[in-house]
């Protein structure tokens, strides 16, 4: 895998994988904000065609707009990023479509959990993004266009807005091909 924006701290181990998130990082582009931020840490690799990605995501957030999650990504101005996401001092299951402007839609979660498990399925041009609060029993959060591109970059993604950072653990990344 590699790194499009490495982070200053981060490890791989056991199956387990920890960000430290640099401050001042995000991706976004325009929408009514009108900027563009392209400086969020993404750990990928190509996958070609259909498949399925999930993980297992605990965080430390403390700041508007900690986030981590999954990431699917054409390039610069195509992408998709999903997760958690903290707003006004709740965690929030949120998901990005960026195809040269992104959206931005997300659902609260009352009682926070301590971990999030996400699971995408991509089925040639569109991508359906699934979460759990306990591992086992997935509920669609959101179904959307992405790309015909044959190959895209798919891996975790993490980034800290507003703060100086925060910590982020990864478990049980796998990505299977259809």
């Amino acid at each position: 895998m590699d790194w499009l924006n490495e982070p200053p701290h981060w490890s791989d181990s056991d199956h387990q994988i920890v960000v430290t998130t640099a401050p001042k990082t995000d991706f976004w582009r325009k929408t009514h904000y009108g900027f563009i931020r392209d400086n969020g840490h993404f750990y990928y690799q190509p996958v070609m065609g259909d498949f399925t990605v999930e993980v297992k995501i605990t965080g430390q957030y403390q700041v508007l707009y900690d986030q981590a999650g999954l990431m699917v990504r054409q390039d610069a101005t195509t992408w998709l990023k999903c997760g958690i996401e903290f707003v006004e001092d709740v965690q929030h299951v949120s998901a990005v479509v960026t195809r040269e402007v992104s959206d931005w839609s997300v659902v609260p979660l009352v009682q926070p959990p301590s971990s999030l498990w996400l699971r995408l399925h991509r089925r040639a041009d569109a991508i359906e993004v699934q979460y759990s609060l306990e591992g086992s029993s997935y509920q669609m959060l959101r179904l959307a266009y992405l790309s015909v591109a044959e190959t895209l970059d798919v891996g975790l993604m993490a980034a800290s807005p507003q703060g100086d950072g925060c910590v982020i653990t990864f478990e049980e990344f796998k990505i299977t091909q259809s």
